[in-house]
């Protein structure tokens, strides 16, 4: 069941990958211009927010924000004000981030200066209702810790045993792996659930199932 972002022990929401989000919002002539993208590592929030300073070279400012899920650990999270007054750009940006719930994120914020100061509390609105809006464009996915196992199935079975695994039940094909002896099914269910999986397959394939177990890991 999800739990609270701060502390993902069996499952959070993150942003869809390969996706990109943006949204514009402009201020007495300034345009704060918003991207938010999935991200897992220092070294790819670090990536996109050169990205966008290499897209958008000729902006004032490019403030950013980013958190993501550390294994065993609390999630990283970082932000900057880039040039602009501190406190004023990168923490409202995190904190938005934050309330969101969403981890394995990034959002930076492209500023072009119109002209008039906004000061520092029309700073603070900017850039949190730039990212606050933006958010509420990004898809997102639950990321969840499950329970893996392998079945092996005779090729004359195992389409049918897959189709309806992937259509009809909670349990997760992560994937197919077809040999000269059959197809081998790597499976994911929710710990709570596990038990359930051995009647399944057992109705499935009328006993000719057995599972083996294959530790846990992340499922999407």
């Amino acid at each position: 069941m999800p739990t609270d972002a701060t502390n993902p022990t069996n499952s959070y929401r993150r942003p869809a990958a390969h996706h990109e989000t943006t949204y514009t919002l402009e201020i007495k002539r300034s345009k704060f211009i918003t991207f938010i993208t999935r991200i897992e590592t220092e070294a790819q929030a670090r990536d996109f927010i050169s990205d966008l300073k290499n897209r958008y070279p000729d902006a004032r400012h490019h403030c950013s924000a980013y958190i993501y899920h550390v294994d065993g650990a609390n999630p990283v999270e970082r932000s900057s004000d880039d040039g602009e007054p501190s406190g004023t750009a990168g923490t409202p940006m995190l904190d938005v981030l934050r309330g969101s719930g969403l981890l394995d994120i990034a959002a930076v914020t492209v500023r072009y200066f119109g002209g008039i100061k906004l000061g520092a509390g029309g700073l603070v609105h900017a850039y949190s209702d730039s990212v606050l809006t933006c958010l509420t464009h990004v898809s997102t996915v639950t990321r969840s810790r499950k329970e893996l196992y392998l079945v092996e199935l005779p090729f004359d079975i195992a389409g049918r045993v897959e189709a309806t695994l992937r259509t009809t039940t909670d349990i997760t094909v992560i994937a197919a792996d077809y040999t000269a002896a059959g197809v081998t099914l790597t499976l994911a269910t929710d710990p709570e659930t596990s038990e359930q999986l051995n009647g399944t397959m057992s109705a499935l394939t009328a006993g000719q199932a057995t599972l083996i177990a294959a530790g846990t890991d992340w499922v999407e």
